[in-house]
């Protein structure tokens, strides 16, 4: 990622982990995990954290690296990590609801309303969500922003310099033929995204779909896992993909041709909207107070200005202006788009019936 001179970035800091969630998991199911109230004083120094992918690295220089370490040291507890789809976190979560095995959730929208829509969230306000803007929090404290985030689209800047694609139109171009490619809707927070900025770009579900389907001529098929798409698309092997600022933004350094653009409607006029990294407490969390301390100090001032200046994305605090060369380079990227604000209550609610209808759409 774009950082300090001497500075590394792992290519793989955000979801192509995913791929390596059936042994985390089994891993994390093998442990003796014990029940709300049942924890030794050995079980109380940890806590469990599910989380969407992206703020993590393989070479251990990832936002979470250091927050893991840091919390550690000052508490003395550590974190154990799960990762996977935002998607995939709610269901887990929803399977476990009996006996739950995690302490904190960090999902993108509208994952994380689902989560509290479900009832799987407890209310805690941590320290430092005063200065957390409203829309960015639950108004009941059932989750907070800690990061926040936009959705973008990625394409290959080294065979694509002379026409990148700017329009939704474009990707209809024959060009992209097998050569492009979108998470999945429903299951991964990015592709879900897609939708969303469709439904708002072309004014509604049924043009969207039609759309999509008009699309699906040139797309290679689902994807459960959006972090496996841009080195895909740094290769040459895909064209086009869809992602986020802060995955890909911190994966500039080590994919060097892969460059990020928001697709604009007819007006020309490109648009986005925030899809920011969410906290919650778990109900019924098997070590409470642990969480708890953990998301005080995910919304410190010290952890939110890494935020930008190690994991690429934007602090959820609004009193923190980042001054960081990755906070400046990020305002660069944000110029001249159009933020819009979705209706996650809404789009929470209609979401199967946005999913049945991709589906019907693009046949998948």
């Amino acid at each position: 990622m774009p950082r300090t001179p001497g500075s590394s970035r792992s290519p793989r800091s955000r979801r192509s982990a995913r791929a390596l969630l059936p042994s985390a998991a089994a891993l994390l199911l093998a442990l003796p995990l014990t029940a709300c109230g049942g924890t030794s004083g050995a079980e109380q120094q940890e806590l469990t954290l599910y989380s969407a992918d992206g703020l993590k690295a393989e070479d251990g220089s990832g936002f979470y690296d250091k927050v893991f370490k840091g919390f550690e040291k000052e508490t003395g507890i550590k974190v154990r990590y799960v990762e996977g789809g935002s998607g995939e976190m709610v269901q887990r979560l929803a399977r476990e609801k009996s006996n739950t095995k995690a302490d904190v959730v960090v999902t993108l929208p509208p994952f994380i309303q689902q989560a509290d829509g479900k009832g799987l969230l407890a209310s805690y306000r941590p320290q430092g969500s005063d200065k957390v803007a409203d829309g960015d929090k639950a108004p009941s404290g059932n989750w907070t922003t800690i990061a926040r985030n936009y959705l973008c689209f990625i394409y290959n800047s080294r065979e694509l310099k002379e026409a990148p694609p700017k329009t939704w139109k474009d990707l209809l171009d024959p060009r992209f033929k097998g050569k492009l490619q979108y998470s999945t809707p429903g299951v991964a927070g990015d592709g879900t995204a897609v939708l969303v900025k469709a439904v708002h770009d072309f004014g509604g579900k049924e043009p969207a779909m039609a759309y999509l389907k008009e699309l699906q001529k040139n797309n290679v098929g689902p994807s459960r896992s959006t972090g496996q798409l841009a080195p895909k698309v740094n290769k040459g092997e895909l064209l086009v993909a869809n992602g986020d600022v802060q995955m890909n933004f911190a994966n500039t350094e080590t994919m060097p041709n892969q460059g990020i653009f928001f697709p604009a409607g007819d007006d020309g006029k490109p648009t986005t909207f925030a899809l920011p990294y969410a906290a919650g407490l778990v109900k019924d969390a098997p070590h409470s107070e642990n969480a708890r301390k953990f998301l005080d100090y995910l919304l410190s001032e010290g952890v939110q200005r890494d935020v930008s200046a190690v994991g690429g994305g934007f602090s959820a605090r609004t009193d923190i202006k980042a001054t960081d060369p990755n906070a400046i380079a990020l305002a660069r990227i944000m110029q001249g788009v159009e933020v819009f604000r979705p209706d996650w209550t809404e789009v929470d609610k209609n979401l199967p019936s946005y999913v049945d209808a991709w589906k019907s759409a693009t046949g998948s």
